[in-house]
């Protein structure tokens, strides 16, 4: 049954992504992600899934640092016209397949060390330390291209 669930997560997770690529990125749309991902910290309010300071801090920062590199490295913001577009990202795809792929074997070792619960309050630090780098880069990137067109424009003004 989990792995299951897993799968439609997966697909559920791919299919809003292709979807999102296809609409104008504004402010909300890079920043309502995390902001709703954050709400899944609640799950650390049930003692079951609480970890380790250190081991969160360590999922945290291998999400931020490792996972979220592809994704900040080729993701692109470019102006079409006077929008905004986001440029698809191959290497989202291959992140959320090989985290899917590293959950569902871990899960054997890590269920022998922790519970259940504690490996997806893990995964969960892992993930949402990947999505914040990676929208956190993209909104300052978002900036730079709205300060370009802005430049832009008042250039063209001036002649």
């Amino acid at each position: 049954m989990s792995v299951a669930v897993a799968v439609f997560g997966f697909l559920a997770v791919m299919a809003w992504r292709i979807r999102e690529g296809r609409s104008a990125v504004t402010v909300r749309k890079i920043v309502i992600p995390p902001l709703g991902m954050a709400t899944g910290f609640s799950m650390f309010v049930v003692p079951m899934f609480r970890v380790p300071w250190l081991w969160a801090a360590g999922a945290f920062l291998i999400g931020a640092l490792v996972l979220a590199e592809p994704l900040v490295r080729t993701s692109r913001l470019k102006l079409v016209g006077d929008t905004v577009m986001m440029h698809r990202s191959a290497a989202f795809f291959a992140v959320v397949v090989v985290l899917a792929v590293v959950r569902f074997l871990a899960r054997g070792y890590l269920d022998t060390v922790i519970t259940y619960q504690q490996s997806a309050g893990l995964f969960f630090i892992l993930a949402f330390g990947m999505i914040l780098r990676w929208r956190a880069s993209m909104y300052f990137e978002y900036q730079r291209v709205i300060a370009a067109r802005e430049s832009k424009q008042v250039g063209m003004e001036a002649r």
